[in-house]
This record gives structure tokens, C-alpha cells and sequence, in this order.
């Protein structure tokens, strides 16, 4: 395998920021493993990008699952070989609702899916990244600028974003006896149907329903890019890629 023969894992591969990365992450030479709910959005990423199959991987996978995770990097070592990238991209949020009137099936979906998905997705990696030849590897999380300062009526969504950077912090200093770099990209309003949810305005912390600036989600797509490519003796320990005019410097 040549040094642009890299593997990457891609995690909530088939909309929005993970279909950005994978595509990009694909034209820089990497080979990409699709991982997602559902098998029809990532099948379209993978025949997009790469029409003879022959550098992609769809895996269905549901992130909150310690054997569908297990099972997913099992078929990524199986078909590439080893792994070079993590991209721990995939995140749900629940209904903006009234912290007192969430239940607590609407706050553990959320932290099974953003929390614990990422965490054993971190685990799998590890154990493939630690043994492999040359030995190492990369972990980016996504986090969200909801890891900083959050939305309104957002508790689940903002604590697993909030703990993301933890997990993030623990990760690079359990990583480097292994050469396992990781870092956070925090986003914010990166245009996908996430984003789109709020067409019509997302509430303020003053009361008031504003329409927000986006951005296109390659910027993000670039930017992953970057940091996978940074020798592993350099890392981008935080980024934050936002809609320049997006009301977060100054939000509350």
C-alpha cells in the first residue's frame, strides 16, 4: 500500500458533513469505509465517488452497538488491511424540547449515538491502529460549537457535545504511546439537512426565532482532510470551521 493508499473510516458517511469528507477524503487517495444507518445513502456516496467499488466500503452500522461496531472495523481490516483515519462523524440530536420535559428515551438516543458511538468506535480503532504496521493512526471527532456554548432547549445534543471534547482530551494522551493522534473539529451551521431543519429561524437564547448563516459542508470536508494529512508528529488538537456570520461570537 503506497503512502496515498491510506484507510479511513468514516462514520455517519452517507449525508451532510460525513458524505463531504468521504468524497473528499476519496479524491485525496484514501480508501473509505461508509459507515451509517442506512445502506441506500452510502451506497449513492460510494458509486458517486468511486464507480468500480474498488476503494470503498458500505457497512451499515449502528454506532450505539458495541457488535455493530466490532463488526464494522472487523470488515475494514479484513478488506484494507489496517486503518489510518477515524472520522467519528456520526450525531443525532433530539427535538429542541423544554430540559424538564425530556424523556429519558429522548436523552439516552442521543448519548447512545454521539457519546457511546464514539467512544466504541475509539476502542475499535485503537486496537487496530496500536498493532499494525507502521503502527498509529488518526482519530478526528466531530463536535459541534455546541461543545462551547450551547442552544437553547438542546441539553442532550450540548452534554454529549461537552463530553466529546472530553473524550477528545483523553484520547490523545491514552493515544501516544500508540502514535494516535486525535482531534475535534467543532462546527457550526455547515449547511446539511441537519441545518436544514432550521430553515426558518432556530430560537435565540433571547427569545427571539432568527435565521442563521450557513456555510457549505466542504469547508468542513477540506478541513478534515488537513488535519488527516498532518504527519502524526503534528496534530490540530481544536478546530473551529463556523458561517462567518452565524450569531455564535456572542451568543447569550
Amino acid at each position: 500500500m503506497t503512502e496515498r493508499e491510506k484507510v479511513a473510516i468514516v462514520t455517519g458517511a452517507g449525508t451532510g458533513i460525513g458524505r463531504a469528507a468521504s468524497t473528499h477524503l476519496l479524491e485525496a487517495g484514501y480508501r473509505v469505509v461508509l459507515a451509517g444507518r442506512r445502506r441506500e445513502p452510502l451506497e449513492e456516496v460510494a458509486a458517486q465517488a468511486d464507480p468500480s467499488a474498488d476503494r470503498t466500503l458500505v457497512v451499515p452500522t449502528d454506532v450505539g452497538s458495541p457488535a455493530s461496531v466490532r463488526a464494522l472495523f472487523d470488515r475494514c481490516r479484513e478488506r484494507f488491511g489496517r486503518l489510518d483515519l477515524l472520522f467519528n462523524n456520526a450525531g443525532i440530536g433530539a427535538l429542541p424540547k423544554l430540559l424538564e420535559d425530556l424523556s429519558a428515551d429522548e436523552w439516552q438516543a442521543v448519548l447512545d449515538t454521539n457519546l457511546t458511538g464514539s467512544f466504541l468506535c475509539t476502542q475499535q480503532a485503537f486496537e487496530i491502529m496500536k498493532s499494525q504496521t507502521p503502527r498509529g493512526g488518526r482519530i478526528i471527532n466531530n463536535g459541534s460549537v455546541s461543545a462551547q456554548v450551547p442552544r437553547p432547549n438542546s441539553a442532550p445534543y450540548t452534554a454529549t457535545k461537552h463530553a466529546i471534547t472530553g473524550l477528545t482530551r483523553s484520547t490523545s494522551l491514552d493515544g501516544r504511546k500508540y502514535d494516535i493522534a486525535c482531534s475535534q473539529i467543532d462546527i457550526g451551521n455547515a449547511a446539511t439537512p441537519m441545518t436544514a431543519k432550521s430553515k426558518d429561524g432556530a430560537l435565540q437564547a433571547h427569545g427571539a426565532v432568527v435565521v442563521e448563516p450557513t456555510m457549505d459542508a466542504d469547508h468542513v470536508a477540506r478541513a478534515v482532510v488537513y488535519i488527516a494529512e498532518l504527519p502524526l508528529d503534528a496534530n490540530v488538537q481544536f478546530m473551529t470551521v463556523m458561517a462567518t456570520k452565524m450569531p455564535y461570537i456572542g451568543r447569550g
